[in-house]
């Protein structure tokens, strides 16, 4: 996505900083970092825990959002992770995942959201780590491209999905 940008709409914005383990100051950072964006141009993409805080953002400003393979309940599934961990897309940067990091995130968690015609979920039945049904059931009346394979990292995302996503933030 961000070479797409890079090369086909260098005049926008994009800002896809490194988030810090604790919840709350991811939350802090996203929402001071783009406080003074235009909501009705501005958008949201988030991948796994990312999906979680992008629908958080969108939820509080109203812009739109892209989710790949949103988490939906991470407090209750990452509760058992707590202690030294590797970053998901590179196993050699550890990070402490702290006890109070659960419960941030269950402070962040939102309702139903708000405005469903705002968020384009893909979600792939075949994530080996998060429940397909669980994530569909979490955003009813949005735009869902439900995979019948996949998987968690959706390898095929800039073949099979990357248009879908131009199209729908309306970048094509």
């Amino acid at each position: 996505m961000a070479r797409w940008m890079r090369e086909h709409r260098p005049q926008v914005h994009w800002w896809c900083p490194q988030l810090p383990p604790s919840p709350r100051e991811t939350a802090d950072m996203l929402l001071t970092g783009t406080r003074d964006w235009p909501r009705e141009t501005m958008a949201v993409i988030g991948s796994s825990l990312g999906g979680f805080y992008a629908t958080h953002v969108a939820e509080k400003t109203g812009c739109r959002a892209v989710l790949l393979n949103p988490a939906v309940h991470p407090a209750r599934d990452l509760a058992r992770y707590v202690g030294e961990q590797a970053l998901f897309h590179d196993a050699s940067v550890h990070f402490m995942f702290e006890p109070q990091f659960v419960d941030e995130l269950r402070a962040l968690e939102c309702g139903p959201v708000a405005r469903p015609e705002n968020y384009l979920a893909i979600i792939a039945k075949g994530d080996e780590v998060l429940d397909w049904r669980e994530m569909t059931a979490r955003y009813p009346g949005a735009n869902v491209k439900l995979l019948e394979g996949g998987d968690h990292g959706l390898a095929d995302f800039e073949q099979q999905h990357l248009p879908d996503v131009i199209a729908f933030l309306g970048l094509a």
